[in-house]
This record gives C-alpha cells, sequence and structure tokens, in this order.
C-alpha cells in the first residue's frame, strides 16, 4: 500500500514540474557586447515597453534615482580600465544608475553590481563615476527602453540610452593609445613587415606622427619587395599623402593599382584610380 501512495504522489510531483505554466518576461533581458578598441565592453540589463504610459516625468519619476532598466541593477563590465567625464573606472563591473530631470540626467557608476533594482541603502562611497548630461528629443517614439553602444573609435566611444522620446548619451573612452603604443615599442624591437604595415597604420588613423608612419610604411614595403601587396601599396599612398609627398603618393597608388589588377580586386583599382585622377595622375 505505502508504494502505491509513494508512486501516485511521485507520479503527482512529476506532472506538476512537467505543466509548469512558461510566459513572456514583460521586459525580456538582453546583453550587449562591443569591442572598443582594445576593450570588451559588455552590458545586461532589462526592457521594458512603453505600452501606453507616460515614462519620463510618469513611471520613471523625475528627480529620482532609477534603476535605468527593469528588474535587476543595469550592468557594464569593461575588460580594462574606462574613463568617463575625467574619472577612472577600473577594468571590472559596475552597476548604472540614473537621475532623470526634465532636461538633463545624473549618471552614476556604481561599484556594488549586486542589487534587485536600486540598492536599500544608497553607499556615496560606492559612486566610481559620477556625470551630468543632457537629454535631447527623439522625433519619433521608442516603445522598448534600449541601450547601445556608438561613435566608436578606436580609443572610447558613446553609450546611449534610448527610451520613449528621450535620447542620452555617455562618452567613455577607453586606454587604446597607451597599450598600443607600449606594444609597438615591445615589438619593434624585432618586427615583421605586418608589424610595422599595422604601425603605421596606427599613426596614420590616430593622427599622430605622420612621418615616423612613412618611415614604418616604408620598411614594410621593402620587406614585401618581392611579393608586393596592394593593400599595403595602397596605405602607403594615402600616408604620403598624408605627409605632403604627393609624387610619392602618385608612385605607390600606381604600384598597388598594378597589382590590384594582377589580383583582380575592383575595389582597390577602383580607389586607386580615384586617388590618382584626384592627384592630377591620370
Amino acid at each position: 500500500m505505502n508504494k502505491i501512495v509513494l508512486l501516485v504522489m511521485s507520479l503527482v510531483v512529476a506532472f506538476s514540474a512537467s505543466a509548469q505554466l512558461q510566459t513572456p518576461q514583460p521586459s525580456p533581458s538582453a546583453t550587449l557586447k562591443q569591442k572598443v578598441g582594445l576593450t570588451d565592453v559588455t552590458i545586461a540589463y532589462s526592457r521594458p515597453g512603453v505600452k501606453g504610459r507616460k515614462i519620463f516625468g510618469g513611471l520613471v519619476p523625475y528627480d529620482a534615482l532609477w534603476r535605468t532598466g527593469a528588474n535587476s541593477n543595469t550592468t557594464i563590465t569593461f575588460s580594462t580600465a574606462a574613463e568617463i567625464d575625467g574619472q577612472t573606472l577600473k577594468a571590472g563591473a559596475y552597476a548604472i544608475y540614473t537621475k532623470p530631470h526634465k532636461d538633463q540626467w545624473d549618471v552614476f557608476f556604481y561599484s556594488d553590481t549586486d542589487n534587485w533594482g536600486l540598492p536599500k541603502t544608497w553607499d556615496a562611497a560606492k559612486v566610481v563615476a559620477k556625470t551630468t548630461v543632457k537629454v535631447e528629443p527623439i522625433p519619433f517614439n521608442v516603445e522598448t527602453f534600449t541601450i547601445d553602444i556608438n561613435n566608436i573609435s578606436n580609443t572610447g566611444g558613446r553609450l546611449e540610452l534610448l527610451w520613449e522620446t528621450s535620447y542620452v548619451a555617455i562618452p567613455f573612452t577607453v586606454g587604446t593609445d597607451k597599450k598600443v603604443t607600449a606594444s609597438i615599442k615591445k615589438t619593434l624591437r624585432g618586427p615583421s613587415a605586418q608589424d610595422y604595415y599595422k604601425a603605421a597604420v596606427y599613426y596614420f588613423e590616430e593622427g599622430k606622427d605622420i612621418n615616423q608612419a612613412k618611415a614604418w610604411v616604408d620598411k614594410a614595403i621593402m620587406m614585401t619587395s618581392k611579393k608586393p601587396r596592394f593593400w599595403m601599396l595602397r596605405k602607403q599612398a594615402l600616408i604620403y599623402e598624408k605627409a605632403g609627398d604627393t609624387k610619392g603618393a602618385i608612385a605607390a597608388a600606381k604600384a598597388s593599382l598594378k597589382h590590384a589588377k594582377k589580383a583582380s580586386n575592383t575595389d582597390y583599382i577602383k580607389l586607386n584610380t580615384e586617388s590618382l585622377k584626384a592627384w592630377g595622375a591620370l
């Protein structure tokens, strides 16, 4: 008899477990991963919807702390140190809290990320960085709360918050230049053609010493002279042009065009042809 009772009970428990109702989350969770320079940036947050409600100044009151999303607090993780409004955030995770006002928002990066919503007790010592940014109107309705990273460069980006008809952007920087410069110095003690080329491209794109970029790209071209790379020659042409050496730029562009034609690379054929026309060589 006891065996029968135990069997029935186990069947009831198994049925109950299998019959659990699954429904969509009202504010679904999301994870955004973005590489900025050499830094991995990860944002984890929940995305509530407008659903016909007045959001800012209504559901989200003005002049009060907000968890910046729904459910658990929104977090941002940097794989390297970052800087916001002159304040350094070490590599690690931070909760993002905001205090929306009508015309501007206060944004807080909080070291304690283990909160459901707002901390029970706000600890100012845990505010690693704080900034105030302007609210911009959006000419259309953003139904679902959105966090994105845009205006990405080698050295930083812009953390963007969008919901209802409001847009807020928080600029941040990462220490790419320091890391790359150190890596260049270390690598160039025994560099390959590719190392010289990458160093030259970085200096060219970041507006650093163009003559140094020119010297490095020349070394890369010299080391690959037996098997010229049309993309390296193309970059050499652009570096020469930026350095004010139009004659050298034309020679490099013609060489790049020649080898691009051999490789049937229509993109580089077009780019070099356009440059040569612009520089009066065609």
